[in-house]
Parts: C-alpha cells; sequence; structure tokens
C-alpha cells in the first residue's frame, strides 16, 4: 500500500489542514476492508476495497462503503504487479467521511480526480470546518486543490452570526433636535 501515500497527501492538500498539522510526522497509509480486489492491465492497475473501508494516513481519517482507486502503470506490461505511474481517480462512495485536522465532509460520493487538481463530492455533501464554524452544502461541491476555492450547484454557505450593524434602527435625538427655541 505504499503507493497509496502520494495520493493520500494529494487528497490532505485539498482539505488544507492548518500548517501546524501538516507539519505532523508521516505515519503509514493503511487501508482495512471487509473484502480486497487488486486487477491490473498492461496500462492500469484498479484496486477495489468494500464493506466497512477506513483509510488512515498523516492527519487524514477517510470511511466509506467502497473504495476504488485507477493508477495507470508502467514497465514490465507481463508483470504480476506493475509499477504505479500516476493516479488517475480515487472513487469513495457510499456513506463516505473524510476527517482531517478541524475540517470534515461527508457525502454519497468523493471522486479525486489529480490530473484536474480537484475533488467532487455528491450525494448530499456537506464540509465543515470547525474552527470558523463555517458549513456547505449543496448538491455537488467541487474543490480546487491549491486554490483555497470550493464551487457548489444549488449551494449554500452556513457561517457564525454577523454583528447587527443597526441599519434599521432609528438613530436617538440629538438634544440640541430636542430643545424648544428660545423665546425673545
Amino acid at each position: 500500500m505504499k503507493f497509496l501515500r502520494p495520493l493520500l497527501s494529494l487528497l490532505a492538500c485539498w482539505f488544507a489542514a492548518p500548517l501546524h498539522a501538516q507539519n505532523a510526522e508521516p505515519q503509514n497509509t493503511v487501508i482495512e476492508s471487509e473484502q480486497f480486489d487488486w486487477r491490473s492491465t498492461d496500462t492500469e492497475t484498479t484496486s477495489v476495497f468494500t464493506g466497512r473501508v477506513v483509510v488512515t494516513g498523516t492527519n487524514l481519517k477517510l470511511t466509506c462503503d467502497r473504495l476504488e482507486i485507477v493508477a495507470t502503470r508502467k514497465g514490465d506490461p507481463a508483470a504480476t504487479i506493475g509499477k504505479i505511474e500516476s493516479f488517475k481517480s480515487f472513487v469513495a462512495t457510499g456513506n463516505v467521511r473524510i476527517m482531517q485536522g478541524d475540517r470534515e465532509a461527508a457525502c454519497g460520493r468523493a471522486e479525486v480526480l489529480p490530473g484536474d487538481d480537484k475533488i467532487i463530492l455528491t450525494g448530499q455533501p456537506v464540509v465543515v470546518d470547525h474552527s470558523v464554524n463555517w458549513t456547505w452544502t449543496g448538491d455537488e461541491l467541487e474543490m480546487l486543490r491549491g486554490e483555497r476555492q470550493i464551487r457548489g450547484k444549488n449551494a449554500r454557505f452556513t457561517g457564525p452570526p454577523i454583528k447587527d450593524l443597526g441599519i434599521d434602527k432609528p438613530k436617538p435625538a440629538t438634544p440640541a433636535a430636542t430643545e424648544a427655541p428660545k423665546q425673545p
């Protein structure tokens, strides 16, 4: 599973944890599931994990019902296990939850597309940043790597209360305006 570390590091970058969390001591990537299937062709390797999938790594935990990883491979096409060249996709489905630092996402499907530098969350996605009490929801949320940007379709943003700016409040009367004019 050593080849998954770069992909999980990429995933962690999208969720942009606080700087102190990113400097955490690197941990091995561990994937646990009830079932596992690994298949290779001359050009690709597909790994499918099903049933209570739990992925843990450096400052990252992902849980889901199914995880499919597709990577291009290089080297000898006749080799039983080819050398991983790059990741095409990383798709988590069913009760997806991604936790990193003070941030977490929950959805029905999370698709990481390293070539496009984005993660697409669908299936009633919710992204919460507990450190600032912000929540994003929508039909689809798209997070762009390195841009600190979230895009959404039919999206809703909820944040902490904003201080009352007093726009609708009447101004108090000034003392000069309330005094009666003096008679000579």
